[in-house]
């Protein structure tokens, strides 16, 4: 299977690049990685995108030493999915909610937006620090958009507020669902019964290792938000996101 390379800002911005017979070329990091790291040598096929919804698919014509040049053969604009789908993911200890980014990622979210919970332990005090770890993030979700071979990088947000949150719940177009043990109805049946025909964007809210304060779990209730439960187990902050992608995505016929 051909490996997946993403142009940057300037050559994926440049849409007459993006077409059968031209030629893109890949340099700063990502051609850096491909030629040093990865050995990439002209004449393999490959795919190139854009990072939002273009791929293409060609052979490499040359390789410099931090950039190639590769000629498509046949490109490819793949839509952006109705609804958008964006996971809420609470900041945790250690790197689990690297891995939500990761694997989020893999499974096809659109969106991805930091929340510093109540109990959440990791903190991004200040705006640099939230910097840095948007950032990382962004980084995260590039990286596994390539493993996935994915025409689409999800982006990621900066970090939303508690009033934020509620502010969604509370609009139009807009279903948050939360996720957690005090649901009564099962993500699985809310997605079959309940989900809006012309939802333009459902939220998954995942809590950090403590869950979510009772404060938190109100608002976000009085406000519109659906409290909604995976199953009778209680899931990891890193997993609980990637396990109702995984439910939503066949739920709306992605999978």
């Amino acid at each position: 299977m051909a490996n997946l390379y993403f142009a940057d800002a300037a050559n994926a911005a440049d849409a007459s690049q993006w077409r059968a017979g031209a030629q893109v070329t890949i340099s700063g990091d990502e051609g850096r990685h491909a030629v040093r790291v990865s050995r990439l040598r002209a004449g393999e096929q490959i795919l190139v995108g854009d990072g939002a919804g273009t791929i293409g698919e060609g052979s490499v014509e040359s390789v410099a030493k931090d950039s190639f040049v590769v000629r498509l053969a046949q490109v490819s604009l793949r839509p952006a999915p109705t609804p958008r789908v964006v996971l809420v993911q609470a900041l945790a200890k250690g790197d689990r909610d690297e891995r939500a980014v990761e694997q989020a990622t893999e499974f096809g979210v659109d969106g991805i937006v930091p929340w510093q919970a109540e109990r959440s332990v990791s903190r991004w005090s200040d705006t640099d620090k939230a910097a840095k770890g948007v950032s990382k993030w962004a980084r995260i979700a590039r990286e596994a958009s390539k493993q996935s071979l994915r025409a689409r990088i999800p982006e990621v947000e900066e970090p939303i507020t508690l009033a934020g949150l509620c502010e969604l719940a509370a609009s139009d177009g807009a279903e948050v669902l939360v996720l957690h043990p005090r649901g009564v109805m099962a993500l699985s049946a809310w997605a079959r019964t309940s989900l809006p025909s012309d939802a333009r964007e459902v939220y998954l809210l995942v809590g950090p290792e403590g869950g979510l304060s009772d404060a938190e779990l109100d608002a976000l209730e009085a406000a519109g938000a659906n409290v909604l439960m995976l199953g009778t187990t209680v899931l990891r902050t890193s997993s609980a996101g990637p396990a109702a992608l995984t439910v939503l995505n066949v739920a709306l016929g992605r999978w």
